[in-house]
């Protein structure tokens, strides 16, 4: 019977663990008892020089879900392959997780992609730094940020206008970090 299983890898090589132990399993012809192995990760929206990027983050860096039929075989592959240290367990043994455990951090990477209109955002400014208006009316007048609001992708500036503060909303984009 198959259990899910965490691997410890490299930081940064997750992908490359994950792609490599499904070559090997498939040479070896021990694809039957690899079911699954995912990389949790989610896609963030971030706000770069005035710009919203998508990328992809990792929920557990470092980390390998798999789903395996553990013998010593599968166990020798994994622990072979190029970046992995070995499992998650006390003292090296592999230690498998409950299926609850795997569904809960699978869903929420599951959740993630669903919900890619309410992906979190990021920015490169925050609340009291003076920033530049990139476009709009207002453009290369400078200001300080006031409020973030995450859920509507918008920030309050307040900028000066013949000496009066005034306070404009505008989207995340709408806006650059000085530095």
């Amino acid at each position: 019977m198959a259990r899910w299983y965490i691997i410890h890898a490299y930081s940064g090589f997750e992908g490359k663990v994950r792609d490599q132990i499904l070559a090997d399993a498939t040479r070896l012809g021990l694809d039957r008892l690899v079911e699954a192995v995912e990389v949790p990760t989610e896609t963030v929206t971030e706000v770069r020089r005035g710009k919203k990027i998508q990328s992809e983050r990792k929920f557990f860096p470092g980390y390998v879900l798999a789903k395996l039929e553990m013998n010593d075989d599968v166990y020798h592959l994994v622990k072979n392959t190029p970046k992995v240290t070995g499992f998650l367990g006390s003292s090296g043994k592999p230690q498998p997780i409950t299926e609850a455990e795997a569904a809960r951090i699978l869903n929420t990477k599951e959740e993630a992609a669903s919900a890619a209109p309410k992906a979190r955002v990021h920015v490169d400014y925050d609340i009291g730094d003076t920033v530049k208006v990139t476009s709009g009316n207002f453009a290369t007048f400078s200001g300080i940020v006031e409020e973030l609001d995450f859920d509507k992708s918008r920030v309050k500036v307040s900028i000066s206008i013949f000496g009066r503060a005034t306070p404009l909303e505008l989207g995340f984009e709408d806006v650059e970090r000085v530095k």
